[in-house]
Parts: structure tokens; C-alpha cells; sequence
């Protein structure tokens, strides 16, 4: 059974930081492209970070860029995101999810597996 599970969501103030983990079993982890997805009340899901299985390569929503950092231990079935300056429009339920192909990174139809989710709300 393939498993994916969010954790390390919460509610934080303006400025400060979370770092959200996945910890995914019940497929080769090593070999998947993954990425973070998220949604806010009343929009579509969006595309925020991706990375190759060997980490090398990653690509991020404008938004997010020199604030958002994606990485993975592929020893540990591990996938993170670390959220610095949080601001009040980073608020969304946020989502792990896994594709094999490593199809455009922002399609959310091109993700063969997805976690349940955590939620990140950033409020004074």
C-alpha cells in the first residue's frame, strides 16, 4: 500500500517558518520526482516546489522563490519543505505527491500519488 504522510503544518505569524515533512512508504521513493502542492480556500491546487529523485534539480512557484526550499533524504523515504518570511497568502492546505515520469512539475494530473495533507495557516 502506497503511503504518503504530511506532517509539520501548523499556524505561525507573519515572518516566521515551518518546515513541512513527508515520509512515504510502499514504493521506491528514490526513484520518484516529487513535489508540494497547495491549496487555499476557494482556489485550485498549485504546483509550490518539485525535485528530481536525486535532488538535483528543483523548480519552484514565483511566489516562493528565495523563501520555500524543497529537499529529500532518500535514505529515510523523506520529503521537506522548508517555508521562511511565511506571509498571510502562504495559507493553503499543502500536499506531498509523487510522479515517475518527472512530466511537467505544476500539472497536478501528472502525479500518480498524493498524501492527505497539512495545514499551514499564517496569521498575526
Amino acid at each position: 500500500e502506497v503511503q504518503l504522510v504530511e506532517s509539520g503544518g501548523g499556524l505561525v505569524q507573519p515572518g516566521g517558518s515551518l518546515r513541512l515533512s513527508c515520509v512515504v512508504s510502499g514504493f521506491t521513493f528514490g526513484r520518484k520526482y516529487m513535489a508540494w502542492f497547495r491549496q487555499a480556500p476557494g482556489k485550485e491546487r498549485e504546483g509550490v516546489a518539485s525535485i528530481s529523485p536525486d535532488g538535483d534539480t528543483t523548480h519552484y512557484h514565483d511566489s516562493v522563490k528565495g523563501r520555500f526550499t524543497i529537499s529529500r533524504d532518500n535514505a529515510k523515504n523523506t520529503l521537506s519543505l522548508q517555508m521562511d518570511s511565511l506571509k498571510p497568502e502562504d495559507t493553503a492546505m499543502y500536499y506531498c505527491a509523487g510522479q515517475t515520469y518527472g512530466r511537467t512539475w505544476r500539472v497536478e494530473s501528472n502525479y500518480d500519488y498524493w498524501g492527505q495533507g497539512t495545514q499551514v495557516t499564517v496569521s498575526s
